[in-house]
C-alpha cells in the first residue's frame, strides 16, 4: 500500500507523463492509448474509454482499455443518438456521463461505478474520458484538482493532435492536388526560392524534383522570349502585389535544362498575411502550345483560303468582264471556251467550299456516314472516267480482281476520297504518265492503292500530308490547293474504321493506299 508521500509522488508522475505527451506525441490514436492508459492506472480502473465529439456534433469511441468487442458495438449507436447542442458542455457531457453511468451499473448489476473526466480545450468540448471502477470511493478536494488538471492537460494533448493529424490532411490532400494537375506549379518563398514544385513542372522544365527545391526563382524560369506580360522582376519593382487578388501573368517560351524550349503562361498568385505582407507566390505554368498552333493554323487558314479564293474569282470576274464588252463580237468558240473556263472555276470554288464545310463538321464531330452496300471498282470506273476527259497527258489503268467483294460503307464518302486521291496523282504528276487504281482482297480487309509517276513525296513531308492545310514547300509552289484533301479522306477512311497511308518505299512516283474492312459473310 502506498504511503501519502508515494502517492503524491505517483500523481506528480501522471502529470509529467501527461506534459510529456503534450510536447511529443502527436500520433492521435497513440496519444489516446497513452492517454487512457494513464488514468485507468491513475483512478485504478479495470477498464476505460475516451469518446471524441467530431466537429459535426457526433459522439464515437476513439479509443479503449479492457472493453470486450460486443459492448463496444453496442456504445457506439448509444453516442451517435445524444443529439448535438449549442451548449456541448452542459447537455451533451452531462448526457454522455449519465448513459456510461448506467450502462456501468446494467453490465456490473451495480457492482461497478464510473467516473467521467470531462475534455475541454480551448473553450471547446474535444471529448470525454471514462473509467469503469470495480469500488466506490469519493475523491478529496486535492484528488478533484489533481483529476481536473490531469483532464485539462489531456485535452490540450487531444486537442493538439488533432489539430496535427488535420493539418497533416490538408497537407496530404495539398500534395495529392498538386501532384495530379496537369499544370507546372511552383511555391515561392517571399524570396523567390522555390519552396516546392508538383511533378508536371519537374517534367516540363526536364528536371528531377530535388534539383528544384531550393533554387532560386530567376535560375528556373528563363525565357527565350518574353511576348506578353510584365515579369515578376518587373512587377515587385512597380509594386507588386498591392492585394491578394492581384495575379500576374506572362508568357513566353521557357528554356528547358537540354536546350530547347517550350511555350508556357505562367500565372502568379501571391498570399499575404494579415499585415498584407508577402508569404508565398504560387506560380502555375501552363503548356500553350495547342494554343500557339490553334494560332498558326487560324492564321493558314486565313491566307489559304484567301489564296484560293481570290484566284478562280479572279478569273470569273475576267472572263465574264471580257465577254461582257459591247466592242467585241465573240465566235461561238470563243464564247464557249471562256464559258467552260468560268464552269471549271465555279467547280473548283463549290469544291473548295463542300471542303471547308466538311473540315468543319469533322471538328465538330458531325462527319455523317451513311453505310450501305457498293461496289468498289464501279466506283473506281466512274472517277477514272470523269479526269479521262480532263488530261490528255495521263493514262489510266484499272486492276482489281474479278473476285473482289462489295463494300459496306457510305459510297459518296468514299467516292470523295477516291476524287481526291486521283485528282492529287494527276496534279502532282504535271508531266504525265500513267495513274494506277488498284485492289487488293485480305482476310479482314480490302487494299485499295493509287500510284502516280510524278515527283514523289519528299521523306520529310510524308508524315504530315494528311495533316489539315499541311502543303510542302514544293506543292505550294507548283500547284493549288488549299491542304484539306487528304485531310478530309484520312477522317473518311477512319470513320469506316479503316486507315490511310503513304507508301515510303514507292520510288517511282507517289503510292497512296487505304485499307476498308471487309464486309462480313454470313
Amino acid at each position: 500500500m502506498l504511503s501519502l508521500p508515494d502517492y503524491r509522488v505517483r500523481q506528480r508522475d501522471y502529470l509529467l507523463e501527461i506534459a510529456r505527451a503534450i510536447t511529443q506525441e502527436l500520433n492521435l490514436d497513440a496519444l489516446l492509448k497513452r492517454i487512457l492508459k494513464l488514468t485507468v492506472d491513475i483512478l485504478s480502473g479495470s477498464a476505460g474509454l475516451i469518446a471524441l465529439r467530431s466537429d459535426e456534433g457526433e459522439w464515437t469511441v476513439a479509443a479503449s482499455h479492457g472493453i470486450p468487442a460486443p459492448l463496444l458495438e453496442h456504445l457506439d449507436p448509444l453516442l451517435t443518438a445524444v443529439p448535438d447542442h449549442e451548449d456541448p458542455a452542459g447537455f451533451e457531457l452531462p448526457k454522455i456521463n449519465e448513459l456510461l453511468q448506467e450502462l456501468a451499473k446494467r453490465v456490473s448489476l451495480g457492482l461497478m461505478t464510473g467516473v467521467g473526466l470531462p475534455l475541454i480545450a480551448r473553450n471547446q468540448v474535444i471529448g470525454v474520458i471514462f473509467i469503469f471502477r470495480n469500488y466506490r470511493g469519493s475523491f478529496s478536494k486535492n484528488d478533484q484538482a489533481l483529476l481536473q488538471s490531469f483532464a485539462d492537460q489531456a485535452a490540450v494533448a487531444v486537442s493538439n493532435a488533432q489539430l496535427y493529424t488535420r493539418g497533416m490532411q490538408e497537407q496530404q490532400k495539398m500534395s495529392a492536388l498538386l501532384d495530379s494537375v496537369a499544370d507546372g506549379i511552383l511555391i515561392l518563398k517571399a524570396n523567390h526560392v522555390i519552396e516546392r514544385a508538383n511533378p508536371a513542372f519537374a517534367r516540363m522544365i526536364g528536371l528531377p524534383l530535388d534539383k528544384l527545391v531550393g533554387k532560386n526563382h530567376d535560375e528556373i524560369i528563363r525565357f527565350a522570349n518574353s511576348n506578353h506580360g510584365t515579369t515578376l522582376e518587373e512587377a515587385e519593382a512597380g509594386g507588386w502585389p498591392l492585394s491578394p487578388q492581384a495575379t500576374l501573368y506572362v508568357e513566353g517560351d521557357l528554356k528547358r535544362s537540354d536546350g530547347s524550349t517550350i511555350p508556357v503562361g505562367v500565372t502568379y498568385a501571391p498570399m499575404l498575411d494579415e499585415d498584407a505582407g508577402l508569404v508565398n507566390i504560387i506560380a502555375s505554368a501552363r503548356d500553350i502550345t495547342h494554343f500557339r498552333e490553334a494560332e498558326e493554323l487560324k492564321s493558314t487558314f486565313i491566307s489559304v483560303v484567301s489564296h484560293e479564293l481570290k484566284t478562280p474569282v479572279a478569273l470569273i470576274k475576267g472572263y465574264v468582264g471580257t465577254l461582257r464588252r459591247d466592242d467585241a463580237n465573240w465566235t461561238q468558240e470563243i464564247l464557249d471556251d471562256s464559258l467552260a473556263v468560268i464552269e471549271d472555276e465555279a467547280d473548283r470554288l463549290s469544291e473548295l467550299i463542300n471542303n471547308l464545310l466538311d473540315a468543319t463538321r469533322l471538328e465538330a464531330g458531325v462527319l455523317a456516314v451513311n453505310a450501305s452496300d457498293f461496289s468498289m471498282p464501279a466506283l473506281v470506273s466512274r472517277v477514272v472516267e470523269r479526269f479521262k476527259t480532263q488530261t490528255e497527258k495521263h493514262t489510266f489503268c484499272i486492276k482489281f480482281p474479278e473476285t473482289f467483294p462489295v463494300i459496306m460503307g457510305d459510297e459518296d464518302r468514299i467516292e470523295q476520297v477516291m476524287y481526291n486521291l486521283v485528282s492529287n496523282a494527276v496534279k502532282y504528276s504535271p508531266n504525265g504518265g500513267e495513274i494506277c487504281i488498284s485492289g487488293e482482297v485480305r482476310e479482314k480487309e480490302v487494299l485499295i492503292c493509287v500510284e502516280d509517276e510524278g515527283g514523289g513525296i519528299a521523306p520529310g513531308d510524308i508524315h504530315y500530308i494528311f495533316d489539315r492545310f499541311y502543303r510542302a514547300d514544293a506543292a505550294q509552289k507548283k500547284t493549288q490547293g488549299a491542304g484539306l484533301g487528304l485531310y478530309l479522306s484520312r477522317a473518311v477512311i477512319e470513320a469506316h474504321k479503316g486507315k490511310i497511308w503513304a507508301d515510303p518505299r514507292y520510288q517511282a512516283g507517289a503510292r497512296i493506299c487505304f485499307s476498308l474492312p471487309r464486309q462480313r459473310q454470313d
